[in-house]
């Protein structure tokens, strides 16, 4: 039930996105706004979802001023009628998603001993709950009507390496990252595939208070390359998840972090 690009294809061709829709969570601002920009650059028609109306509002005009396709939908990806509607009206203004990016994330940081259930669950619920939540009503969609489709999921390398005070953090995307092998093992009957991006220390509206302090500038220069990554450093695995050019990917974890997470000196 696949639909893999011909291998007789050009290369753009293979990475264009033209015909698809694709949903972004947590487009208000940060990864989530450039991946829905990178997207409709790349031919998809992009839904950009978030609880702030306002802001999905003005992430999804920017497109359209720049000449893609983009519809807003307020969405609180912690509550299942929330999704559920907001799939209902992607749809009437897109059409059925078949490409989602899993991007919405929370970061509460704590000491263990002093974290409370709220810092916890909060994290929980945004890290892992609400990308199965989303995955299963867009995966549901699909099977319906047979068609296949792309699931990327932004994990992080704290899923992979224990950093202090972000064990809520780092356990849910951990967990999003198993979750993405169970995932694409029940999804792979139904053309539907589902990858992962891990990246390392990028500028986001949740990082940029750290890194801007002394402890945080600290921790950049110890970094390989001695600097953050560029958010247009990670358009080249989201499209390759996102297209037909990964069509022989499946249950994969692309680490985007100049090697950071294998403590090159």
């Amino acid at each position: 039930m696949t639909t893999a690009t011909p291998a007789t294809a050009s290369i753009a061709q293979k990475f264009s996105l033209a015909g698809r829709v694709a949903l972004v969570t947590g487009a208000s601002s940060g990864f989530g706004a450039h991946f829905a920009a990178v997207l409709a650059q790349a031919g998809a028609r992009v839904a950009c979802v978030a609880r702030r109306a306002d802001r999905v509002e003005a992430v999804a005009q920017s497109i359209r001023d720049a000449g893609g396709e983009a519809f807003a939908c307020a969405m609180d990806v912690t509550d299942a009628d929330s999704i559920r509607c907001g799939f209902d009206a992607v749809d009437a203004a897109l059409g059925t998603v078949d490409v989602l990016v899993n991007n919405a994330g929370l970061s509460a940081p704590a000491a263990f001993p002093e974290m409370s259930d709220a810092q916890w669950t909060s994290v929980l619920e945004v890290n892992l709950t609400a990308p199965y939540r989303v995955s299963r009503e867009m995966s549901q969609r699909l099977i319906a009507k047979r068609q296949p489709g792309s699931i990327i999921n932004i994990a992080s390398i704290l899923g992979h390496l224990a950093k202090a005070m972000f064990i809520n953090y780092g356990t849910t995307k951990g967990a999003l990252i198993h979750m993405t092998q169970y995932m694409a093992l029940d999804l792979l009957p139904h053309g539907i595939r589902v990858n992962a991006i891990a990246p390392g220390y990028f500028p986001t509206d949740m990082t940029n208070p750290f890194f801007e302090s002394e402890p945080g500038r600290r921790e950049v220069e110890a970094l390989p390359p001695k600097r953050l990554g560029r958010l247009d450093e990670l358009d080249g695995p989201l499209l390759l998840l996102a297209s037909e050019a990964s069509s022989y990917m499946n249950a994969t974890v692309l680490t985007v972090d100049y090697g950071h997470s294998v403590r090159l000196s």
